[in-house]
């Protein structure tokens, strides 16, 4: 016979409300109605009575013991009823316990929601671990910034580069301070006040006065570094009621009434030439504008110019500059061309290609970057007369995958190679560091600046764009791989891949722990780093259309790589020789674009998605953000 169990099965099936405290009365009537001098008590009038004045005095005996002084604080009687509580029990615990059963003591419920909160907890706190690396992570590249600055400002201030090594100052590009003018957006968008402070002030006080007297000047390195640099400081600074991100430095007026001085004089390039396509060079002081010895100019760089004249024409009201610029493009559209791919090189007498050198790396990248990028300049219209732009663009990218892109052997890593001698000539699998800025504009062309989920909501992608965002990722890829596969962690100015057809041994990057070890060739004259930004750039533009963390960390390995190899103890940093020994021997020269495009891009792809969002601002091609119109 089984025993009987030591509670009642009610009280498994219990639930919190059914565990409310009783009334004191109700506890002591059924304690004596349930005793066994139960009816002897009862019997007679006499033992009602005592029993109801036991009842009345044990009541107000318990509301005595629990009144509590009103002059006391909250916290204070809350510790007096629980002494008092406990004093009570302890004292009378003989005499009550018959009568005071408290119920058992049961786990606390949390409500569903707030469950839910607590369940999401490791998710909440990895999320602000995440947000917390990258926020120290950004400021690291902030202090790179500074760092860089402080080597250029203490050895080199005014001209155009620092050579850190020998610590002073060199003017590589005409004499106009580049380095000041390239980096002070940068300053702006990391809220370095005192290099804003520095570089504003020295723009103020001596760039106009540089323009009025230096000599020759590049049209193409002049337009997209200091003329793009103004422009983007004006609009930064609060110009044209633009995103106003300090209250350091000049006015703004000051950027643009400088901006117009430079560009007046730049646009004799354009009035001087017999056609539509502009000499590469100018003199400021005379003023007056020359061909390139060889009489040719670069295919990039006179279809490189657009996005900074057609702003200087929108903030300033003057219509020729835009006019002028987008000459060229216009002409360029009626020129043959092979899938939507152009030689290297085109005269400004003829108005013609010249030679069939067909590549995206130098004198030839920015050319289909500004395609796309001018056509979102003007507010991705497709019924507006630029969408000539994206219809170029959109033949070029096929011609890219068709005639360009191969595969690398052993491990398949895509590339864009070249073709030296025209589509009829053989391949070359030889790819420029500077190709790399084509995964990013890929990516631009397929969402035009949106996130890739925002574009597929709103079926915006069409399949080429899928295919160009795919080809996107797959060269990025290759990037980085380009990097990680020496022995530094840096990647070369040139790489080869091996294919079917190409082949050299001995020529690795040095890493030996790489994949890639033996997919990429690189030569010894194309080893050195010249701190360059491309790879960087499409890391950045990826990681704000794909939301791939990926992307931030391919590009903090990067950075560390930078910091290990490049940086000078005694102020900025400095060119490589050769990224395939340790230790690399540097080369004394710290190029302006490591300020005005290096810097930036790492800080704003570590950083808040929302500064500087690609879809209401396009970047020249040295990294100075403009305004979309219509943004």
């Amino acid at each position: 016979m089984s025993k009987s169990l030591p509670y009642s099965m009610k009280d498994v099936h219990y639930d919190n409300a059914k565990f409310r405290q009783r009334s004191f009365v109700k506890v002591i009537t059924q304690s004596l109605l349930t005793s066994n001098a139960k009816h002897d008590c009862l019997s007679c009038s006499t033992g009602k009575f005592l029993a109801l004045l036991m009842i009345f005095g044990l009541a107000c005996l318990m509301f005595t013991h629990k009144s509590t002084p009103h002059s006391v604080s909250q916290g204070q009687a809350e510790g007096i009823k629980v002494n008092k509580e406990v004093k009570g029990i302890s004292d009378g615990g003989g005499r009550f316990q018959r009568f005071w059963r408290k119920p058992p003591r049961l786990p606390p419920q949390l409500p569903p929601d707030e469950k839910g909160s607590i369940d999401n907890l490791p998710h909440e706190l990895q999320k602000l671990n995440t947000d917390s690396k990258w926020v120290d992570r950004q400021q690291r590249v902030q202090k790179a910034f500074i760092h860089a600055w402080s080597g250029y400002k203490m050895y080199a201030m005014g001209y155009d580069e620092l050579m850190p090594l020998s610590q002073r100052g060199v003017d590589g590009l005409g004499g106009l301070g580049a380095t000041v003018v390239d980096a002070l957006d940068t300053a702006l968008i990391m809220g370095a006040d005192e290099v804003v402070s520095e570089a504003g002030l020295w723009i103020e006080t001596h760039l106009s006065d540089r323009i009025s007297k230096k000599g020759q000047v590049n049209l193409f390195e002049t337009t997209i570094r200091v003329l793009g640099g103004l422009l983007s400081a004006y609009h930064l600074s609060g110009g044209e009621q633009g995103t106003n991100l300090t209250h350091k430095g000049p006015k703004p007026t000051v950027y643009l009434e400088t901006a117009r001085n430079l560009a007046d004089r730049l646009l004799l390039a354009f009035t001087s030439s017999p056609t539509s396509i502009p000499f590469s060079d100018v003199v400021l002081h005379d003023p007056s504008a020359h061909r390139a010895p060889d009489g040719l100019s670069s295919t990039a760089e006179v279809s490189t110019v657009q996005l900074e004249f057609n702003y200087l024409s929108t903030v300033s009201g003057d219509p020729r500059y835009s006019i002028e610029a987008m000459k060229v493009l216009e002409h360029l559209k009626d020129l043959p061309k092979v899938e939507g791919l152009v030689p290297i090189y085109i005269s400004p007498d003829s108005g013609e290609f010249s030679g069939e050198n067909i590549r995206l790396g130098s004198r030839g990248d920015s050319y289909y970057e500004y395609l796309i990028k001018v056509w979102l300049q003007q507010g991705r219209n497709r019924d507006s007369n630029f969408t000539y732009l994206y219809d170029m663009y959109e033949e070029a990218m096929k011609g890219v995958r068709h005639l360009l892109v191969q595969k690398s052997i052993p491990n398949g890593l895509v590339f864009v190679g070249e073709l030296p001698y025209g589509p009829k000539g053989s391949f070359s699998p030889k790819m420029d560091h500077l190709v790399c800025f084509l995964p990013g504009t890929l990516a631009l062309g397929a969402t035009k600046g949106l996130t890739k989920e925002k574009a597929m909501k709103e079926n915006l992608l069409k399949f080429e764009d899928l295919e160009n965002l795919k080809l996107a990722e797959d060269l990025a890829k290759t990037c980085f791989e380009m990097y990680s596969v020496t022995s530094t962690g840096l990647a070369p100015e040139i790489a080869y891949f091996h294919t079917e057809e190409y082949s050299e041994h001995g020529l690795d990057g040095g890493n030996k722990n790489s994949k890639f070890v033996n997919d990429i060739i690189i030569k010894h004259a194309d080893r050195h780093n010249l701190l360059r930004p491309e790879t960087v750039e499409s890391l950045f533009i990826l990681y704000r259309i794909t939301e791939d963390p990926k992307y931030q960390e391919w590009g903090w390995q990067i950075f560390e790589a930078f910091e290990k190899y490049t940086k000078v103890d005694s102020g900025g940093y400095s060119s490589l020789e050769d990224v395939t020994v340790l230790p690399p021997r540097r080369r004394d020269k710290m190029e302006t674009f490591f300020l005005g495009e290096t810097l930036k891009y790492f800080y704003l792809l570590f950083g808040d998605r929302s500064v500087i969002p690609l879809d209401k601002y396009v970047f020249n091609t040295e990294a100075h953000p403009l305004p979309i119109k219509g943004s």
